[in-house]
């Protein structure tokens, strides 16, 4: 029995002695099967939050990196993610989302119409698999429009994807099958929690939130550092100390039980330090300014779409 058992161990030391070889082993569930999440997944775009899913799903063991596609226009790029994930590099949209049971849309907002020609108008040939949008401002009936297809899943995910702590909100057109719906929840849990809608509206507000929003966290991270720094302290202890207050206070916002104003005036005691501090925030018209941010996200998403952006505290079509 105790020379099966190291037979076994030389076996598993040696499967695991490269990167490639540990994603493979990955990717084979307890009975030896291959775990897919689809027979082919094409990402069109091979930027951040393209790579941040390709993190996710190699993580995850969800996909074989060998039936996964990816197309960009920089040959670095598609090197690069061919070197550290192991898929398969396409300088060529139609070649890559050719028999794709899943193709996400992952280029900037601007460069859409530039891969819908290539991909449907140069080709004469409309994506047959469900067609996952991830651009901002990107709507349904325009993905429907410039790329052929009814069967479409528009998303706003976040940077947070990349360590797997994403939120990506979501929602399908009514032609989508429920077995690519089912499939489109777990690829998009593979990097966090998602939120599914049934009203295509939430998208640009979800854009305005929880897509930008990481962009607001970073910034007064920034300004809480440099305060730090100002004060005295040295800058990777500034570093610490803030990202370990808000990793906290996020933590303890999810698990408390309490609303979000009572746990700030649980901190606030009368005519002390925090109540100071608040003081000349609200001075400053923190809200305010926090709420104008979000508000000017929210028409920059509308726009991007192509819909009505006067909207607004002050603006005829507004919520006041």
């Amino acid at each position: 029995m105790e020379s099966i058992t190291f037979l076994v161990c030389q076996m598993l030391r040696q499967l695991f002695q490269t990167k490639k070889q540990a994603r493979l082993f990955a990717n084979i569930n307890v009975r030896g099967i291959s775990n897919q999440l689809c027979s082919k997944l094409c990402l069109l775009g091979g930027g951040q939050m393209a790579e941040a899913i390709l993190n996710a799903i190699t993580k995850k063991g969800v996909q074989e990196m060998k039936n996964v596609n990816v197309y960009d226009i920089s040959k670095d790029r598609l090197n690069y993610l061919k070197e550290k994930y192991g898929i398969t590099p396409c300088s060529d949209p139609s070649v890559a989302s050719k028999e794709a049971e899943i193709i996400i849309i992952a280029v900037k907002p601007q460069n859409v119409s530039t891969l819908a020609h290539s991909l449907v108008e140069l080709n004469s040939e409309a994506p047959t698999g469900l067609v996952l949008s991830i651009v901002a401002g990107l709507t349904l009936s325009e993905i429907t429009k410039q790329f052929r297809t009814n069967c479409i899943i528009r998303s706003m995910p976040n940077t947070p994807s990349m360590v797997l702590e994403g939120i990506t909100v979501w929602t399908a057109t009514t032609e989508t099958p429920p077995e690519l719906l089912e499939k489109a929840r777990k690829l998009l849990a593979t990097f966090g929690e998602q939120i599914e809608v049934a009203d295509e509206s939430y998208l640009d507000m979800a854009t305005a939130i929880s897509g930008s929003g990481p962009a607001y966290i970073f910034l007064t991270m920034e300004a809480m550092i440099d305060a730090a720094v100002h004060m005295g302290f040295p800058r990777e202890t500034a570093k610490k100390l803030v990202l370990s207050t808000i990793r906290g206070s996020a933590s303890y916002a999810q698990r408390s039980s309490e609303a979000i104003p009572t746990l700030k005036n649980n901190v606030t005691s009368p005519g002390g330090t925090t109540a100071s501090a608040l003081y000349q925030l609200e001075r400053g018209g923190f809200r305010t300014v926090v709420a104008d941010a979000i508000w000017a996200a929210y028409r920059k998403a509308l726009e991007l779409g192509g819909n009505d952006s006067n909207v607004g505290p002050g603006r005829s079509r507004g919520k006041q």
